[in-house]
Formats: structure tokens, sequence, C-alpha cells
């Protein structure tokens, strides 16, 4: 996309509720827009908001193959309420295989270096075949999930997925918007949410938080706040 029709976009969006937006943009490039739905809380919203909008966009899971069981049944709940098409991306089994064979299968723990290599192999290669023919894809970012995410805009251009742009319709809400709808709407979701866990991901590299501890406390716990990301979702100076 031009700069000048991001900027369209931009307008277009501008003010706009998140249920508006999602509809903008199945508008704008219906199944050539995708949701990448790891079916955490924001991320079922988000596909209640696709059925209300009428969208035609894709909807598409990354499989890690270490995936929590709740995760798979939330999937199918997700399916079966909505009967919505879920496209499911695996990791490239010689990948896992020379990872696997190379460090172990928790190597992703010796290093933060080991961490990503892992979550390449089992998350962003995989994304970028589902992104592949995309011109659109949708996220569940909100800026107060992390500081790793406190400068994401409600639609901005992905460099680092070959410039497609990316739409964060639930960028300003806050975790109570997230509930209160998952509740008005009686949405499915993710039952490891009621075990303390709000932030899921792989079952090894995320436990349940504490009262009082930060949502992404559970996430790689062994690091540093500021590296607190799978890279799916990279910042960079033009983004």
């Amino acid at each position: 996309m031009q700069g000048a029709q991001l900027e369209t976009l931009l307008r277009g969006a501008e003010g706009r509720s998140a249920l508006e937006i999602v509809r903008l943009i199945g508008e704008r490039f219906g199944e050539r827009a995708g949701l990448a739905c790891s079916f955490g809380a924001e991320d079922v919203v988000l596909v209640d908001l696709l059925c209300r909008a009428g969208a035609r966009s894709r909807v598409f899971a990354i499989e890690t193959g270490r995936l929590h069981e709740a995760t798979y049944e939330a999937m199918d709940r997700i399916r079966e309420h909505y009967g919505t098409q879920i496209d499911v991306y695996y990791p490239r089994h010689e990948d896992v295989e020379r990872m696997l064979a190379l460090g172990g299968p928790y190597s992703f723990r010796k290093s933060l270096e080991a961490r990503h290599e892992c979550c390449r192999v089992r998350k962003v290669e995989p994304l970028e075949r589902a992104l592949s023919g995309l011109a659109a894809w949708m996220t569940g970012l909100r800026r107060e999930q992390s500081v790793t995410r406190a400068a994401v805009e409600t639609i901005e251009r992905d460099e680092a997925h070959n410039g497609i742009v990316k739409i964060n319709p639930l960028i300003d809400w806050t975790s109570d918007q997230v509930w209160d709808y998952i509740r008005e709407h009686k949405v499915p979701y993710n039952r490891l949410h009621d075990e303390g866990f709000p932030s899921i991901g792989c079952e090894p590299c995320t436990r349940a938080v504490a009262p009082g501890e930060h949502p992404r406390a559970g996430r790689w716990w062994w690091e540093s706040p500021e590296h607190k990301e799978c890279g799916l979702h990279v910042q960079t100076e033009s983004s």
C-alpha cells in the first residue's frame, strides 16, 4: 500500500469504534485481510467483531505444537460458536527437528537468542506463510499490555512483514473493556483466563500470575520485560 493510500485509511479510521474499524477493513480488503488469532481474550473479541461487522476477513492461527490443551478447546468452541473457518499454520517439521536435535526440548531457556530461535521456528516462519498474499492483518494488541507495545498505532505499515498494513482495533482498550465486552456478548473464551492466565502463549513459556503481578509477568517469566516479544510484533523505526 502506498503512503497516500495508508493516510486515507488512517483518516477513515480516525475516531471510529473497534467495530467500525473492523467493518472498514472488511470493506477495504475483504478476504485479503486476516485476523491472527491465538484465542486469548482480545482475539476472541475480534472474532466476534468480525462476525458482527459481516467482514469476510480470514481467521488464521499459528499452531506451534506446544499450545495449552485449553487453547485447543477454545479453538473448537470459537469455530463451532461462530461457524468460522480457521486456517491453521504449523512450523516446518524439518526446522523443529533440527532445533531439537541441536538444543533439546527446552533449548529456549538457555539464552535469549535460543528463545528467539524457538519463536522464529514455531511462530514467525509460519506467520510469514500465513501473511503471504494478504494485504492487511489484524491483531489484538493493546498498549496497556506491555512496555514493548506502548508505541503501537491503530493502523500502521508493518515493515517487519514486507510493508503489509497492520490493524490493531483494540489498541486503546483496557482489560476491563475487553472483559466487559466478552461478558456482554457472551463470547466463548479460553478457560485459562479463569485460572490466573491473563496472557496465554505456548505451555512451557506461560504460567499463571499472582495477584498484583503485571498481566504479562507469566510470559517468559525468566526474561526482562523489554524482551517479552516473540518476533510476531516487531517495532521498527519506520513503523
